[in-house]
């Protein structure tokens, strides 16, 4: 008998979660099954060639894994177009004799937001992240992995903006 109940119980439970929780927190608007990302723009002065590409898979990779929400190529209810506007290094922590003890990576991207289904939500944004590195190695030693780590961050930061409300 407890066990029957356990099993009622838990099926409850279950059963009134389901479409009103999601482990991302992202919220979407009634009606919104599709989305499109259109392929990242290089527009920063040192250009990346793989950053384009990568940030453009990682962003749908993060809506499709974040949500319910179908890739197609047109007519989505959501779409997005991004453009790298900066891409830069620059001396960040300066020793005594006048030399950069670390150095940063600064990824900049603009991303347009279209949410069809909900107009309000609909965005034009600069996200910005770094990351600092020692200056001792050089870029070529740390880039692949630098760009992964601000590219996840920048990612984040656009999803969240678009359905996270945060």
């Amino acid at each position: 008998m407890k066990k029957a109940f356990l099993v009622v119980f838990i099926s409850i439970l279950f059963s009134s979660c389901i479409g009103g929780y999601s482990f991302t927190g992202a919220s979407i608007s009634a009606g919104t099954k599709t989305f499109s990302v259109d392929q990242f723009i290089n527009r920063s002065r040192l250009i990346q060639p793989m950053l384009a590409s990568e940030l453009t898979l990682a962003l749908i990779n993060k809506i499709s894994s974040g949500s319910s929400l179908q890739s197609v190529n047109d007519d989505a209810d959501i779409s997005f177009k991004g453009t790298i506007i900066g891409y830069s290094i620059s001396p960040v922590s300066i020793q005594g004799d006048d030399k950069a003890a670390k150095n940063r990576l600064t990824i900049s991207i603009k991303v347009n937001c279209v949410n069809r289904k909900d107009k309000k939500m609909n965005f034009s944004q600069t996200f910005s992240r770094f990351r600092d590195y020692d200056s001792s190695l050089s870029l070529n030693d740390v880039e692949e992995a630098l760009m992964k780590q601000i590219n996840e961050e920048l990612v984040e930061d656009v999803f969240n903006k678009a359905f996270v409300n945060w």
